[in-house]
């Protein structure tokens, strides 16, 4: 009897114990306070975060050193070295930066050898901006230490792209997170956000170490322990991280951050000495930004541009489906010589949304659900694609699935018909100055009227553009008729710059790509030559 109450006391406190382990270490608790911390945090998964191109970070990039290296005379030489031509945050020669400084040098210098010709294409462009803004350049080492300039890649707790922002942090700075799009992987945005985000952080500290500290735990996380040790320096606040409890306690993730992004300073000025390749400042990504309007299919924007589809996603790794999120514009980036095809594709009404799609017969048994978890796609994404508001769908009927690889071209026969009919009947021409509001204001009908009357999708209107004011009289109709055909059109002589296209032409003068390329008997392979002259025809 006695042993029975022996084993069932110790069966009980068996339970307790596993009941206690299970509510310590509230991961999610840091969330609230320090949604950019990367250490313990919960991972966001929206849809499904492991698209298409995803990547896990680089091993090395977690990785502590536990012991120094024998450095050589030339790599103590720059180990001790303080001077660079874009260098001046303060540095600290401390154990820990030694061990990574040999760690990036030997053991790890494939890794670093391969970090450095990642970086090559976006450098120029970080060092532009933190230029601009007036920061150290220093901090364009950054992303080295968050990700190894890797735009793809994924930390396990849910941080992305070259600068690691954790989602919330991301949409605080203006970058989109969602199912279509996620906007920390755009190498561009997510430079202007992160500088952005270190202002405020050296404005927060007054110091550059605790600011860097602070991207990687979280400005709560570092003012919390700073203010519970009376200290205001990074190298003093990890001596004294001992007497703090362990709920205040910096983890050995954020007490090893300053170190190893120092240890990488070093490194990457002293990159001949230490017998690495050398950055070619020549060689940053040169490509111009386009405003991609909801609903493009992007696997034919691809194709229109003469590129294959893994061409145009490594230029544009924030893009995590073959066609954009169909509620905004956002941008895309393309090479310079394809501008005149891209911009000839996106005027053109095939350009939403085909390709991308995959057309999907509904079959018995069927629902909203079983067709989402099928094909990976959340409810609510199908349903506003689909333009529908029921919970009811039917077998037989069709639905457009986006986003998984190629399909067949579905046209949106609906848009071209109507854009067809509105030309036809159109009574009026769009002025300089014209707003869509302005007109709708004018003859007295709603802005999404003239849009569905005109199969619109934006807003965004060009000097000449015939309209279908629906609703007007027809002495107001009449009118309008007469004033559009008497817009004068003049003949602009233009004389090439350099550095001049047909695209950056017509977008200076407002007109079509095709246009100048009719009026002057061109294509999108013709040569523009500083001193040609060329017909634009104005209003």
């Amino acid at each position: 009897m006695v042993n029975s109450l022996r084993l069932l006391v110790f069966v009980a406190m068996l339970a307790l114990f596993a009941g206690c382990a299970a509510k310590t270490a509230p991961v999610a608790q840091q969330e609230v306070c320090d949604p950019q911390a990367k250490v313990s945090e919960v991972v966001e998964t929206e849809g499904d975060v492991a698209d298409s191109g995803a990547q896990p970070l680089d091993p090395e990039l977690e990785t502590a050193p536990q012991e120094s290296e024998a450095l050589t005379p030339e790599e103590q030489k720059a180990l001790l070295s303080s001077n660079g031509i874009y260098f001046n945050l303060d540095e600290h020669d401390t154990k820990e930066v030694q061990q990574y400084f040999g760690f990036f040098t030997h053991k790890a210098r494939k890794t670093f050898a391969r970090w450095l010709e990642r970086s090559e294409p976006f450098l120029p462009y970080v060092r532009q901006v933190l230029s601009e803004q007036g920061l150290p350049q220093d901090l364009a080492m950054l992303p080295f230490a968050e990700s190894g300039y890797n735009a793809w890649a994924y930390s396990r707790v849910g941080a992305a792209g070259m600068w690691q922002f954790m989602p919330y942090t991301g949409r605080k700075y203006g970058l989109r997170v969602d199912w279509w799009v996620d906007e920390r992987r755009d190498p561009y945005k997510a430079t202007t956000a992160a500088v952005e985000y270190l202002k405020v952080l050296h404005e927060m500290f007054g110091d550059w170490h605790l600011a860097l500290a602070a991207y990687n735990a979280g400005e709560g996380k570092i003012s919390r322990a700073l203010k519970k040790t009376g200290c205001d320096d990074f190298f003093e606040l990890t001596k004294n991280n001992h007497k703090l409890s362990r709920k205040y306690r910096l983890r050995a993730e954020t007490k090893n951050y300053v170190p190893k992004f120092i240890a990488i300073s070093k490194i990457f000025k002293n990159l001949d000495e230490l017998g690495f390749e050398n950055i070619n400042w020549d060689n940053g990504l040169k490509v111009e930004t386009v405003s991609v309007p909801g609903g493009t299919d992007l696997l034919a924007l691809a194709r229109a541009c003469g590129m294959k589809w893994s061409e145009f996603q490594k230029l544009n790794p924030h893009f995590r489906r073959q066609v954009s999120p169909p509620d905004a514009t956002v941008n895309a980036y393309l090479p310079e010589k394809v501008m005149a095809d891209a911009s000839d594709y996106l005027e053109s009404p095939a350009s939403r949304p085909f390709a991308g799609y995959n057309r999907y017969k509904v079959r018995s048994g069927d629902s909203w659900y079983r067709i989402a978890n099928r094909y990976g796609v959340p409810v609510a994404v199908l349903k506003s694609v689909n333009n529908s508001n029921s919970n009811l769908i039917k077998p037989g009927q069709f639905l457009m699935i986006p986003g998984k690889g190629s399909a067949e071209s579905v046209q949106s026969a609906g848009v071209v018909s109507t854009r067809r009919t509105a030309q036809s009947r159109a009574n009026y021409r769009v002025q300089q100055g014209d707003t869509l509001w302005d007109i709708a204001t004018r003859y007295q009908v709603s802005v999404n009227t003239l849009k569905k009357a005109n199969g619109l999708y934006t807003s965004k209107l060009k000097i000449g553009q015939k309209l279908y004011i629906p609703d007007n009289n027809a002495v107001s109709s009449a009118r309008s008729i007469a004033k559009a055909e008497n817009v004068k059109q003049q003949v602009v002589d233009y004389q090439v710059r350099r550095g001049d296209t047909l695209w950056k032409i017509a977008r200076r003068f407002g007109v079509k790509v095709s246009a100048l390329m009719e009026w002057n008997r061109l294509n999108s392979k013709s040569i523009l030559r500083p001193g040609d002259r060329i017909k634009v025809y104005v209003q």
